[in-house]
């Protein structure tokens, strides 16, 4: 069956990512195309989904990104593994010519925020998000 090939080059594909600390799972939905989701752990923002299928002018099979492009071909899980390990990573501020970001003193890095501004003290195996909202107190008049 075509499915269960694509499930073995994404199974494949999985156990690279494994090895280069990425956390990654084989999807199969009742409706959809299976897939593989992949997370960096230390980033969970920076996550992808990556399908599996042939190229339309061949029978070749090719990993693709969640936008629709041909990302690697599947006899080369490693490489293909390479280039998501790349794209998952953060970017790190010293080199935009800023500061890094400061820690705490204790080796503790500032806490991570979303994009309101919320700190994110977890996040799921699948990257989803759990976001701690913050107190925000009036100060007390004394008067």
């Amino acid at each position: 069956m075509v499915s269960d090939r694509r499930v073995g080059y994404l199974e494949e594909l999985e156990h690279e990512l494994g090895a280069r600390g990425l956390v990654a799972r084989v999807v199969q939905t009742r409706s959809g195309p299976v897939f593989l989701r992949v997370v960096n752990p230390e980033a969970a923002s920076l996550a992808e989904d990556v399908t599996c299928a042939p190229a339309p002018e061949s029978l070749d099979h090719y990993f693709w990104w969640s936008w629709g492009e041909r990302m690697h071909r599947v006899d080369d899980p490693r490489g293909a593994a390479l280039k998501l390990a790349h794209v998952l990573q953060p970017l790190r501020r010293e080199a935009h010519g800023k500061k890094p970001l400061a820690g705490d003193g204790h080796g503790r890095q500032a806490p991570s925020r979303d994009p309101l501004g919320r700190e994110i003290h977890g996040r799921d195996v699948l990257g989803r998000e759990a976001v701690k909202r913050e107190r925000h107190e009036r100060p007390v008049s004394r008067s």
